[in-house]
C-alpha cells in the first residue's frame, strides 16, 4: 500500500507474538493446544507488589510523572545496581520506560544514523534486528553455534566489528537459548571491546535473576569497569517479579545517552504508568525471597523438559544456565515426513506440523537467527510440560 511508510518494509511482526496468537485462536476454536511460545512466568505477581500498587491508587498517585521515571524508582534502581552488580549510578544516569523493549528501542532511536552497524549475536531475541532496522541502522549478525553452547566467542565478535560498528547488543542469560556467560567468558568479550573504543555495549540483563545450579550472573560493566562509560545496562521487573503486564523496564548509563532516551520518550509515550512505577519500587526494595522459590520450580521444569526432549528421536537439547527457555536442535528431523504427511524441510515446517498434528505451539529457530532449532518456554505447569513433551516425542517417533 503506497500510503504506508517504506520503513515498514524493513521489519516483520514478532514471530513469538504470532505463535502465541495462533495458539490462542486454535484454543478458542476448541482445539486442544499447549502453548510453549510465551516468554512470561506463569506465577502471579507477588502480593506485596500488588498491595503497593493498590496503595498508590488509594493515595492518588495516578497523575503524570516525570517522563523517565519517578525519583523514588530511580533511587531504588540505583540501589539495585549497587546491591546486585556492584555498579555505581546516580538517578541522573537512570531512565525508566514502558518495558525493557521501549528502553532498548529508544536507545537505538537516539543513537543510530543511517549506515551505523549494530552487532547482534545469534541466536537472538526476535526484536533486536527489527528495532535496529526501524531506527535506521544495520544489524550485523555474529553467529554463536551449538559447539560453543550458543555463546559468542571473542574471535566471532572480533570478526564482525568494523569502523561503522556503534553497538554490541549483549544478552545473558539469553532469550532464546538460556545460555549464560561466566565471568571468564564475558571477560574474553570485553577484552575485544577494549580494543575497539568506538563500540558501545547495550547489555540486556532481563533474565539476570533467573539462573540455575551454581551459575553466577555478571554484566559487562561489572566485569570490565573501563567499559562503564560506554555501556547501557538494561533491565526490568517483568521476568524476576512476574510483572510482564505492568510494563516497567529501566536502564543506566552515561548521562548524555539517558537524556537522549528521555527526549525520545517525551515525544512518544511520555511517562510509564504511574501505578506500575510505584509497584516496581516495592519489587526492587521489598522482599526478594520468592525469586529463589520460583527459580527452584523453574529449574525442576528445565530438567524435566531437557530430559524428555533428549529422549525424542532426532532432537538434541543442551542444558541452559538461565532464563526459562530451552533451544533444542532438530537436525535429525530435517528431510523427513510427518505422520500427517508434512515435509519437514526446515524448523518452521517442523513447528507448523507439530502445532497442526499434535497441538503443541513452539517458536521455530529461524525467527531467532539459528536453524534448525526451536524454542520452548517452560514457564508453564509441570503437567502441561509433560504432556507437551510426550506429544513432541510422539511426533518425532512418527517421522519417516
Amino acid at each position: 500500500m503506497a500510503f504506508l511508510s517504506d520503513t515498514l518494509s524493513r521489519v516483520k511482526p514478532s514471530p513469538t507474538i504470532a505463535v502465541t496468537t495462533k495458539a490462542a485462536e486454535l484454543k478458542a476454536a476448541g482445539k486442544d493446544v499447549i502453548g510453549l511460545g510465551a516468554g512470561e512466568p506463569d506465577f502471579d505477581t507477588p502480593q506485596n507488589i500488588k498491595d503497593a500498587a493498590k496503595a498508590a491508587i488509594d493515595a492518588g498517585k495516578t497523575k503524570y510523572t516525570a517522563v523517565d521515571g519517578i525519583p523514588e524508582l530511580k533511587k531504588a534502581i540505583c540501589a539495585k545496581f549497587k546491591r546486585d552488580n556492584g555498579l555505581d549510578y546516580t538517578p541522573a544516569q537512570v531512565t525508566v520506560g514502558t518495558g525493557g523493549k521501549q528502553v532498548l528501542y529508544n536507545a537505538l532511536m537516539a543513537t543510530l544514523n543511517p549506515g551505523d552497524e549494530v552487532v547482534i549475536p545469534a541466536p537472538y531475541w526476535v526484536s533486536y534486528p527489527d528495532m535496529v532496522l526501524l531506527a535506521g541502522g544495520e544489524p550485523v549478525i555474529a553467529e554463536a553455534t551449538a559447539d560453543t553452547a550458543y555463546k559468542l566467542t571473542p574471535e566471532a565478535l572480533e570478526a564482525v566489528i568494523t569502523p561503522r560498528t556503534k553497538w554490541l547488543i549483549f544478552n545473558s542469560p539469553s532469550n532464546p537459548t538460556g545460555a549464560g556467560y561466566t565471568w571468564d567468558e564475558l571477560k574474553a568479550l570485553t577484552d575485544v571491546l577494549m580494543r575497539h573504543p568506538h563500540v558501545w555495549v547495550m547489555s540486556d540483563d532481563m533474565y539476570e535473576h533467573l539462573v540455575y545450579d551454581d551459575f553466577e550472573f555478571c554484566t559487562p560493566a561489572q566485569v570490565e569497569p573501563a567499559l562503564h562509560d560506554r555501556t547501557l545496562t538494561v533491565n526490568g521487573v517483568s521476568k524476576a517479579y512476574a510483572m510482564t503486564g505492568w510494563r516497567i523496564g529501566y536502564a543506566a548509563g552515561p548521562v548524555e545517552i539517558i537524556k537522549a532516551i528521555g527526549k525520545i520518550q517525551s515525544q512518544s509515550t511520555s511517562n510509564p504508568c504511574s501505578v506500575s512505577q510505584w509497584a516496581a519500587v516495592e519489587a526492587l526494595t521489598g522482599p526478594q525471597d520468592y525469586i529463589a522459590t520460583n527459580n527452584a520450580l523453574f529449574q525442576r521444569r528445565r530438567d524435566l523438559v531437557v530430559e524428555m526432549l533428549n529422549a525424542a528421536d532426532g532432537i538434541e537439547c543442551p542444558v541452559p544456565e538461565g532464563a526459562f527457555y530451552v533451544y533444542p536442535s532438530i537436525a535429525g528431523c530435517i528431510g523427513k515426513t510427518s505422520a500427517g504427511g508434512a515435509q519437514i524441510t526446515d524448523d518452521e515446517a517442523f513447528a507448523t506440523a507439530l502445532l497442526e498434528e499434535k497441538g503443541v505451539a513452539v517458536v521455530f529457530g529461524a525467527a531467532f537467527g539459528t536453524s534448525p532449532c526451536f524454542r520452548v518456554s517452560y514457564a508453564t505447569s509441570d503437567a502441561a510440560l509433560k504432556e507437551a513433551c510426550t506429544r513432541i516425542q510422539d511426533f518425532c517417533a512418527g517421522l519417516r
